[in-house]
């Protein structure tokens, strides 16, 4: 496990993955194994030219059942990745557990959802902002500087001297957030 995660860091400051991985990173609930696991199967975002064919290529998406004047929404289709569902899935738990933004959504959804139904929404959601930084190359539009300044430095921590491009950990940082435009107003 751990030369896998070694070569997962390895991977994430290589093209093509090191241009889009702080974009996900930054995202509440995902690391690098998951940010990696999304990039490697969704690829060029361009691929997807909005929100909801990800969503669909995903398998996130709810069964739709159209007869004549009935219109009627099911469960998810499963059409799709599996390992990018479980990969949201699982981002949309920690999400839920660590932003306020996320809580807030969930906490909304459970008043009149199952739980297990209220987190699948959620990590639809997730997916949804996946495909906005990716094709804005912008930073999450909830993004606290602070929580995405603790995630690029235990990303830095995976990383060798080498694999950070010869950066201390605090310049690291620093580049990170420059990119994502996040943490003009931070010091230390």
């Amino acid at each position: 496990l751990a030369a896998v995660a070694r070569e997962l860091a390895r991977l994430s400051q290589r093209a093509p993955w090191q241009d889009t991985a702080p974009f996900l990173i930054q995202l509440p609930g995902f690391a690098l194994v998951s940010a990696m696991t999304v990039l490697a199967a969704i690829g060029d975002i361009r691929r997807f030219p909005t929100a909801r064919h990800l969503v669909g290529y995903a398998g996130l998406g709810a069964g739709v059942h159209d007869s004549g004047t009935s219109h009627r929404k099911g469960p998810l289709t499963k059409q799709g990745r599996r390992d990018v569902r479980r990969v949201l899935i699982e981002a949309a738990w920690s999400a839920v557990a660590t932003h306020p933004h996320w809580q807030q959504a969930f906490g909304r959804l459970c008043r009149r959802k199952p739980e297990g139904v209220a987190i699948v929404a959620i990590a639809r959601k997730l997916l949804v902002a996946v495909w906005h930084v990716l094709a804005q190359r912008s930073a999450d539009r909830h993004a606290d500087p602070v929580m995405v300044a603790s995630k690029l430095m235990r990303w830095s921590w995976e990383l060798t001297p080498e694999q950070r491009g010869g950066l201390t950990t605090r310049q690291f940082v620093r580049y990170g957030l420059l990119r994502l435009g996040l943490g003009h107003d931070l010091t230390g």
